[in-house]
């Protein structure tokens, strides 16, 4: 009994074979557990909520999308099933909490966009709510489990990606400071530079995210006194723009900074990227998704317990060639 309760409940805790060989016999008997009952025994829903980010530009929005879907991918086998909810800000996120444990017996919560001074995760915390964050907590990042994506390696790498063609002055587009993701990944290009002997001082233009944006910032870095030759971007969002800002996605040329011979690398490789050829640097978004959903269902099976890792998962991300750089 207690073997099949755990194949239906922590399948992760079952020998792969003596898993199947149980589920064989699920499956031979139509047997369905009762949903209801099992709350009543065990106290939980297995349910676990996600936010549903704000409509942005339709390039840049798709990122939490996929993440979501991996989530979903990942909470199945486990028996986990993943409610959507929307929220302008932090405050109203905060007040869906309230709604949704009093309505719904939530297990526990993924959150993400961190930023500093986040109020959600104290707020959760204080409550002993169990809840992991896709993205650091910028302002104490040993507080809570987490997973995220090394920005700053992968600006880094895209940096040297240019360096090694021939560029050295490698312009970057991003977004004000005081943004972790953004100064985040703002870094790993300075970083690159740096041990390149190359100075990044006014090399940088700064501006809000968005298509617009990446135009009017690749055209001022484009009409400085000594133009950069390439562009890394914070987001393919502003890699789109800058794109049409140097007049098309021509393969470029080191040291001609000619309308149309400039390279551009993007961030986030999102479907835009792919089909319009944009160099980017893709996120494992599956694996984030399945690190969040391990590092719950260890706070879920064993509460007070340390998560593996002590809960803290950077992982790395991957440029992705193609003929924009």
């Amino acid at each position: 009994m207690q073997t099949v309760s755990n194949v239906l409940n922590s399948p992760h805790m079952v020998r792969p074979a003596t898993r199947q060989r149980v589920q064989d016999a699920i499956d031979a008997l139509g047997y369905r557990a009762n949903q209801a009952a099992r709350q009543m025994r065990t106290g939980r829903s297995r349910l676990i909520a996600a936010r549903i980010e704000p409509a942005q530009d339709g390039i840049n929005g798709s990122i939490l999308d996929r993440f979501l879907h991996g989530l979903a991918d990942a909470a199945a086998p486990a028996r986990y099933r993943v409610l959507l909810y929307t929220a302008a800000d932090d405050n109203a996120e905060i007040a869906t909490y309230e709604d949704m444990l009093s309505a719904y017996d939530i297990d526990a919560f993924v959150l993400t966009s961190t930023h500093h001074a986040d109020t959600r995760t104290s707020w959760l915390t204080e409550r002993g709510v169990p809840f992991v964050t896709f993205g650091r907590p910028w302002d104490a990042p040993g507080s809570h489990p987490w997973v995220d994506v090394d920005g700053a390696a992968g600006t880094a790498e895209a940096t040297r990606h240019l360096l090694r063609a021939g560029h050295r002055r490698i312009g970057f587009i991003g977004w004000p400071a005081g943004s972790g993701v953004g100064d985040d990944r703002r870094s790993g290009w300075a970083a690159a530079l740096a041990e390149a002997g190359v100075d990044p001082h006014g090399l940088d233009a700064v501006t809000p995210d968005g298509v617009a944006e990446g135009v009017a910032a690749a055209r001022d870095l484009l009409s400085r006194d000594e133009p950069v030759t390439a562009m890394v971007c914070c987001s393919d969002s502003l890699a789109l723009g800058a794109l049409h800002a140097t007049g098309g996605a021509d393969p470029a040329a080191p040291g001609t900074p000619a309308p149309g011979r400039v390279a551009v690398i993007g961030f986030d490789d999102t479907p835009v990227a792919q089909a319009v050829g944009l160099t980017s640097i893709a996120q494992p978004l599956g694996e984030a998704a399945t690190h969040c959903l391990r590092l719950l269902a260890a706070q879920l099976d064993a509460p007070g317990s340390r998560p593996p890792g002590d809960g803290q998962i950077l992982l790395a991300p991957a440029l992705v060639p193609r003929r924009t750089a």
